[in-house]
């Protein structure tokens, strides 16, 4: 029988955040695959784990997921680790994981700390509806050029970012998308961890004065719309639009308001508006 990989979330920062399952897991495997065999040694010393560990990081990772996976369909238990959080979430593990399912290999979640949403939760920020977008371009051209794209999203943006482009980052940010609410959360749960709450200009003011060092989460505010004629369908059309959603994808009335919405990229209450206001006018 082949062995089970296993995509195991660590700290952060704060050792404490490390689940029991994890350690579990960590202690029972037959071999771990780190992002960085150092970093992940000081976290098993720690909580005195002995095991065998190999490198698995993004110079070595189309090469070494065929032997991870050698070693499952061997029959053993692989751990995946990246150098702190989830792995596969902008860290390495994307390659081994697509490989491990394809052979038919269980591939098991051990959920655990995750930046970007530690950010979001302590941010004031709206989590209905976010989009989570890694790193942005280091180059300033492309860098604009994708936050230009973004004018009309209608979703949380997250970002991340080094402390060696936090400055530039926010300046574009506060000239492509304007004063939107942002927080800024470095260092989590680390001894300096962080938080700073405003637009993306006083931001920038703020650190030209305090130059930020560590790892760095931006949570940008959704954008608003205005809404002159909501889109080119007729309220009879938006229904049938939304009746059809009902049918087809077995939606809900508000769920297909909603997936509609996302689909014309308007807001879902000017939708829900509109639509609601076609149906009084046309009631006896």
């Amino acid at each position: 029988m082949p062995g089970t990989l296993y995509v195991v979330a660590t700290p952060i920062g704060n050792l404490e955040d490390i689940t029991l399952r994890a350690l579990r897991v960590l202690r029972e495997v037959d071999l771990i695959a780190c992002e960085d065999t150092r970093h992940t040694a000081k976290l098993l010393t720690h909580f005195g784990i002995h095991k065998r560990t190999t490198s698995y990081h993004d110079h070595n990772e189309a090469r070494k997921a065929a032997v991870l996976v050698d070693h499952l369909e061997a029959g053993q238990n692989v751990a995946l680790v990246s150098d702190a959080g989830t792995p596969c979430l902008s860290d390495p593990g994307y390659t081994v994981v697509h490989l491990a399912r394809e052979k038919g290999i269980s591939v098991i979640p051990i959920p655990g700390p995750c930046s970007f949403i530690a950010a979001l939760s302590v941010s004031g920020q709206s989590s209905d509806e976010f989009t989570f977008l890694g790193f942005l371009p280091s180059r300033k051209g492309a860098r604009a050029k994708f936050l230009d794209s973004l004018k009309s999203e209608l979703r949380t943006l997250i970002f991340l970012e080094s402390p060696e482009r936090i400055l530039e980052t926010l300046a574009d940010l506060s000239e492509i998308l304007g004063d939107r609410p942002l927080t800024v959360a470095r260092e989590l749960t680390k001894v300096h961890e962080e938080f700073f709450s405003g637009t993306p200009r006083e931001a920038l003011e703020f650190y030209r004065t305090k130059p930020p060092k560590g790892e760095i989460v931006l949570i940008v505010g959704a954008g608003t719309r205005r809404v002159g004629t909501l889109v080119e369908l007729s309220p009879t059309e938006l229904r049938a639009r939304v009746g059809q959603f009902v049918e087809q994808l077995g939606l809900s009335k508000m769920e297909a308001i909603k997936h509609l919405a996302r689909e014309l990229h308007v807001p879902r209450r000017a939708l829900y508006k509109n639509l609601l206001d076609s149906e009084k006018g046309e009631a006896p």
